[in-house]
């Protein structure tokens, strides 16, 4: 087995996380990890990506060995997709990472807002520099 390296620039790790880290990637393993889903359920699903995105999406998943395509002979016709055993690894990560998202939005929020109200804005919160609510000062 070869020895990765994410801190070396020509690593191919670094191709991996940029695949598993891509929003729209996560966004679509989390869906999956509910189960095999038609394309119509994963468009439902995953409010605000246009059907392009959504394609592009489940074809880079696919073309990696995370999630398989599996044409339907219905009435119409439907795509149907599922998670592989690689894929399935994937999950719990970035289920973890997607709850952090949730648990964490509003602190995000809340330390965008201070950075662009600049630090005149901190001082007259009684907030040190850099200190945001929860922080204590250093001195």
């Amino acid at each position: 087995m070869v020895a990765y390296d994410v801190f070396l620039a020509d690593c191919p790790a670094r191709t991996t996380l940029d695949l598993v880290a891509d929003t729209w990637s996560v966004i679509a393993v989390v869906a999956l990890g509910r189960g095999p889903a038609r394309y119509s359920d994963l468009r439902e699903r995953i409010g605000g990506i246009s059907k392009k995105m959504l394609t592009q999406t489940l074809h880079k998943l696919e073309a990696n060995g995370l999630v398989e395509r599996r044409v339907l002979r219905t009435a119409p016709p439907g795509t149907e997709y599922r998670l592989t055993d690689l894929g399935r690894t994937l999950l719990e990560p970035v289920q973890a990472l997607s709850r952090w998202a949730e648990e964490h939005t509003e602190a995000l929020l809340d330390a965008q807002d201070r950075f662009e109200a600049g630090p005149e804005a901190a001082t007259a919160a009684g907030l040190a520099p850099g200190q945001g609510p929860g922080t204590a000062a250093t001195s």
